[in-house]
């Protein structure tokens, strides 16, 4: 009885030896969970070290220490980046002493690091077998000399800032010179018609000599790139860019070792030492196709040394029997490259810049001057107008309620501008009113004058009709598509000239606050289905990333307001100046003069002068592209428009779906059939400036002689009611 309470009291465990416990159980099911590494109970000659790998900041030269105390290691695998290790000692009785290692702490920095030991049934070094470097890649290890090293490190002036011979700059990880040619990091290319005027420097010359010599090359670089790295630097994933560079490229490692991680589209990765003094040639596939980088971090995973043979070094990194850590020291690298001529024919197409489709433009800027205003909308605003006018005709046929109220409040007789009329949507409303409309696209005038409306091609900066003759002007969806406050204030300020003392001006634009007052507007919560043309409808499909078309949102939904009229304000098309056609004016209504001699003459150059300049300290900023059906993230965007059946200009073809989730339900072609199936739909970008609140009413004080009359918020649209006072 006592000897069976002594064999109790031996199993009894303290509540640190409990807590061990538990945390090498949990650690045993952590390996099994992501590494697929199964324990077991009983002793074994293999053991896993968890927390114990190069993962953890552990070096081989630590762990071998404190598992070697113990008995003779036969294998002890560390494989890159992993947080264990795993150990074979010669015999069964060392590893139990191993295994009773388990708790034992080591110090790695400022940090303690806990090991947690675990049997396994075997350490199978074959489990990790050889990775054959990429193809072409080749590297020679001590390629130069010490003395060579050095005299290439000193000849390396970081102090110099001598442009006439050298392009030198520090980029976010590492600091760079360029010598013979720049290279560019803005499009990752070189001028080929600007060589440096200082060429190679001369103490390069024996270097390349021996490339030559010993058929590493033969022909003579003419462009060299120097890499300083810090410990923690490196330098992101590339490939160098093919229609810039022949084919081989020579990158001398000096000053210290690193890493280089190779990558191939299809996933594989192989991670090869560039050992100090030594030449990587770059050729081929390993060139072309395999992207090459070096991640920040100041801890390599290396092949330990022989301490028998200190200078041998392998590139090798698949024998993890053989790897420990080693910190990073400043580096620089040599990299020489032999400027192409002529377009890469390469067999690797997929990534070659060469042999690819042009790229899409990006995104323009803001404008930074009346020029850029000028061009942003002639592109962005009139162009596509023009291309879409017959699909977005078709997604214009419902007059909103308040702008048909404001219309029908109007007296008989009265003298309405619609400026900015598009399709003319909103001429008609109020039959008892004399209605004339204007608009920047002569296809949408076009489609005003077959409807039977009376409407004439302008700008809205410069409308050729007299002052003080109309009784009421309106703007809808309009002053947003300029590109400046000041063009935008112009605009108001040439619909008041418009107006006679009393004459009232109705101006929607495009709010930021497509929520308000805890509604959501119809832009934001349409639901829409597919519609009787085969268009589809799916709020889902809203992402249209880039320029390309591609992610299509087939919405359209470029705005939800009354009207959704097209941009008629905007600047010609001609970047000097802006041509007010007067020939095109309507010639019968009550007598109104279309002499472009009496439009307003102090709008301060900004419909006639787009070529003066005015500078901004600012860096302009790249306008995003907006996702339809979303909250807008910035106030100056571009919005997809997908035209539908990719029909531009006539008007053969169905109606599309409105903005405003309305379906065409009249004149509707019948969907395509097999043999009639449509051509990939092309995408449009309309830029807009959304306002927010308060914005547009700031706007309106600006100008003379008026006095803001209302302003609301109507289905995601600022909206203001002025009335000329005559105080001008």
């Amino acid at each position: 009885m006592e000897s069976c309470c002594e064999n109790v009291k031996a199993v009894r465990r303290s509540k640190e030896e409990k807590k061990l416990l538990r945390k090498q159980i949990k650690a045993s099911h952590t390996l099994l969970k992501h590494e697929g590494i199964s324990t077991v109970s009983q002793p074994t000659k293999s053991l896993v070290v968890a927390n114990g790998g190069l993962g953890n900041g552990v070096s081989r030269e630590q762990l071998q220490d404190v598992l070697g105390e113990v008995g003779e290691i036969e294998i002890l695998l560390m494989p890159p980046h992993k947080p264990y290790a795993l150990v074979t000692y010669r015999s069964e009785v060392s590893a139990q002493r191993g295994h009773a290692l388990n708790g034992r702490q080591l110090q790695r920095g400022d940090q303690i690091v806990t090991l947690y030991l675990s049997y396994v049934n075997t350490v199978d070094s074959e489990l990790w077998g050889c990775v054959d470097l990429p193809p072409g890649l080749v590297l020679v290890e001590e390629f130069v000399s010490p003395e060579e090293e050095a005299l290439l490190l000193d000849a390396i002036d970081w102090t110099s800032h001598d442009e006439d011979v050298t392009v030198q700059k520090v980029l976010k990880h590492r600091r760079v010179k360029h010598f013979g040619y720049e290279f560019r990091y803005d499009n990752n290319n070189v001028d080929k018609d600007k060589p440096l005027p200082g060429g190679l420097p001369q103490v390069c010359v024996p270097v390349l000599e021996r490339c030559v010599r010993d058929r590493h090359t033969e022909v003579m670089p003419d462009q060299l790139t120097v890499n300083q790295y810090q410990s923690g630097q490196g330098i992101p994933p590339h490939v160098d860019t093919h229609s810039a560079f022949e084919d081989l490229i020579l990158s001398l490692s000096l000053g210290a070792k690193t890493v280089m991680d190779f990558r191939h589209p299809e996933g594989r990765s192989v991670a090869v030492v560039l050992p100090r003094r030594s030449l990587l040639l770059m050729k081929g596939e390993s060139r072309y196709l395999w992207t090459h980088g070096i991640t920040p971090r100041k801890f390599d995973v290396v092949p330990a040394c022989d301490p028998k043979s200190p200078a041998a070094v392998t590139s090798d990194l698949s024998n993890h029997s053989n790897l420990t850590l080693s910190r990073r020291d400043t580096r620089t690298s040599l990299t020489f490259r032999k400027v192409r001529r002529t377009p890469c024919d390469c067999g690797y197409p997929s990534a070659c810049d060469s042999q690819q489709p042009p790229a899409p433009p990006s995104p323009p800027f803001l404008p930074r001057s009346q020029t850029d205003a000028c061009r942003l909308e002639a592109e962005f605003v009139h162009r596509v107008y023009e291309e879409i006018a017959c699909h977005f005709s078709s997604t214009r046929h419902s007059p909103w309620p308040r702008v048909c109220h404001f219309l029908s409040s109007l007296e008989p007789g009265s003298i309405l501008a619609d400026v900015g009329c598009g399709n003319g949507k909103y001429l008609g409303v109020n039959p008892d009113v004399i209605a004339v409309g204007c608009d920047r696209s002569s296809a949408l005038v076009q489609i005003c004058s077959e409807r039977g409306f009376q409407a004439f091609v302008s700008d809205a900066l410069n409308v050729p009709l007299r002052s003080d003759t109309c009784d009421a002007c309106i703007s809808i969806a309009v002053i947003h598509h300029l590109s400046t406050q000041k063009r935008r204030q112009a605009v108001v300020e040439e619909l008041v000239r418009l107006l006679r003392p009393g004459g009232q001006a109705l101006i929607y634009v495009w709010a930021v606050e497509q929520e308000y007052n805890k509604q959501k507007s119809k832009y934001l919560k349409e639901t829409r289905q597919q519609g009787p043309t085969g268009d589809s409808t799916d709020h889902n499909n809203q992402k249209s990333k880039s320029l390309t078309g591609n992610n299509i949102d087939a919405h359209n939904t470029a705005q939800d307001f009354p009207g959704n009229t097209t941009d008629a304000n905007n600047t010609a098309q001609d970047f000097s100046g802006i041509a007010t056609d007067a020939h095109n004016t309507a010639q019968d209504f009550s007598g109104i003069a279309t002499d472009a001699h009496n439009t307003a003459q102090d709008l301060s150059g900004i419909a006639t002068d787009c070529t003066k300049v005015h500078r901004e300290t600012e860096s302009p900023a790249k306008l995003s592209i907006h996702t339809n059906r979303t909250a807008f993230n910035s106030q100056d965007l571009l919005v997809p428009w997908h035209l539908k059946g990719g029909v531009r200009g006539g008007c053969n073809q169905g109606r599309g779906e409105d903005e405003q989730g309305e379906q065409g339900s009249k004149n509707t072609l019948d969907p395509p059939t097999e043999a009639q199936a449509p051509a990939p739909s092309p995408v449009f970008h309309r830029y807009y400036h959304v306002f927010q609140k308060g914005e547009l009413e700031e706007l309106c004080v600006r100008v003379r002689g008026v006095a803001i009359q209302r302003s609301y918020h109507d289905q995601g649209n600022w909206c203001v009611i002025l009335k000329k006072t005559g105080d001008r």
